[in-house]
């Protein structure tokens, strides 16, 4: 996923080597490279590199993971998993794309939010 597709610019990076515990917050691309454990909240975009570790809760617009995840994952917008992910989480997002060779374990909900079903009544005799 490009930093275009989301209209934002990159504002964060966290190269390999890196390690980082505790929250994240971030305002339109941040990118991991590195092991991340914690929470991560954004409307925007977070991409996982291929050497990227991130155990922990993910709330964010979008995400584009080509590393690790685990733990759960909540995304507005969209989920690509790109061939060479690794995704042990619970994942929620309207959009998910798969491409061959990445994995994903969990359970997953996907596609548009359910609309509460009507109550039946049984017709009056």
């Amino acid at each position: 996923m490009s930093a275009k597709k989301g209209g934002g610019s990159l504002n964060g990076f966290l190269d390999q080597g890196a390690r980082m515990e505790g929250s994240l917050s971030f305002d339109e691309v941040f990118r991991i490279d590195g092991h991340f454990k914690g929470t991560i909240t954004s409307d925007a975009e977070l991409v996982i590199g291929e050497g990227g570790v991130v155990e922990g809760d993910l709330r964010v617009g979008r995400l584009a993971v080509s590393g690790t995840i685990k733990g759960s994952v909540d995304a507005k917008e969209r989920v690509e998993l790109h061939s060479g992910a690794r995704v042990f989480a619970d994942v929620r997002t309207p959009t998910l794309v798969v491409e061959e060779g990445a994995v994903l374990q969990g359970p997953v909900e996907s596609g548009p939010p359910r609309a509460e079903e009507p109550t039946r009544r049984e017709p009056a005799s």
